[in-house]
Parts: structure tokens; C-alpha cells; sequence
């Protein structure tokens, strides 16, 4: 138990909640600031590119999932659909914080976010990582994702080598 009297497997599952922007950045800020030296042009990026797609957020064809332990939100997935029918449904912002990881929060994540798609019946779902991060290739691997592409890039403010994985429906 916490302090909060919470068990650490106590998670919901939801849509956005106040301060989910902030929160989200934060993480993606703070792990990859820590683990690829990546900083202020890699955080921005991500607070304004998730807070855009929170601004024309339409849940007929979007998808956003946080993951929090009482009010802190500690993971996160969402799904662009805005181009579904021509690229593909758009997986982003998949982030878990340090004290949940290795808890199965990922996993339950990626099932909304690919449940979701599968209802929406999109033909496949496309995410850019980038080699390094083993953990979440073996879970996208274990989703069925399949790396498709690989080249030098700097979308991150960092030169590293940009993965593209594309996971077909149908």
C-alpha cells in the first residue's frame, strides 16, 4: 500500500484527465532527457504535437488512453486516425513512468490502442521509434508490429537510427 492507500496494480484505464499534457510530457521528457540525452526540442515537441492533437481530438476516429494511479497519471497511448485511410492509424505518445513499468500497464495500453483499431476497422497502425528501445520493440513485436523501415534522422533533435513499424489488420 502507498500512502495514498493504494495497491501499486491499482490503475485506471481512461481518456484524458486534467493535467494529462503536462504529465505526459513530463515523462517522455524525463526518460529519454535521462536515457538519450534528449532535451528542450525533443520536450516541446512532444507538448505541442500532443497538445494539437488533443485540440482537434475526434473520438469517431482518435484515441487517447492514460493510465493513472489514484490523480497521477503514469502512462499513456493514443491513436491519430486522421489519415487512417490513406497512411494508417497513426500510434503515438506510448509512454510508461519508471515506477510502473514491468507491471503489464503497457501491455493493457497497447490492447486499448489496437482494440480500438481493430473496431474502427482501419487496414493497419504505423509508429516511428527508434533502435535502442528494446523493451517496447518486444512489445510491439508481441503485438504483431513488424519493423518496416529504418533510416538516419533528427525528428527527435537527436541523430539516431528512426524505425518504422506498421502492424496490418487486414
Amino acid at each position: 500500500m502507498t500512502a495514498l492507500g493504494l495497491k501499486m496494480n491499482d490503475i485506471v484505464i481512461a481518456g484524458y484527465v486534467p493535467g494529462a499534457i503536462g504529465r505526459i510530457t513530463e515523462l517522455h521528457a524525463t526518460y529519454y532527457g535521462r536515457n538519450w540525452d534528449f532535451g528542450l526540442f525533443f520536450e516541446s515537441k512532444v507538448a505541442a504535437e500532443l497538445s494539437e492533437f488533443l485540440r482537434r481530438f475526434d473520438p469517431e476516429r482518435d484515441g487517447f488512453w492514460t493510465a493513472s494511479q489514484g490523480e497521477c497519471v503514469e502512462g499513456s497511448i493514443a491513436i491519430d486516425g486522421a489519415k487512417a485511410e490513406t497512411e494508417g492509424a497513426h500510434l503515438r505518445w506510448f509512454i510508461v513512468s519508471d515506477a510502473t513499468r514491468g507491471r503489464g500497464i503497457g501491455n493493457r495500453l497497447m490492447e486499448e490502442a489496437v482494440g480500438f483499431c481493430k473496431l474502427m476497422r482501419y487496414s493497419r497502425i504505423f509508429l516511428w521509434t527508434f533502435q535502442g528501445l528494446h523493451p517496447a520493440r518486444h512489445l510491439y513485436e508481441k503485438f504483431g508490429f513488424r519493423q518496416v523501415d529504418q533510416v538516419e534522422g533528427k525528428q527527435w533533435g537527436k541523430q539516431v537510427l528512426e524505425q518504422r513499424f506498421v502492424l496490418a489488420l487486414r
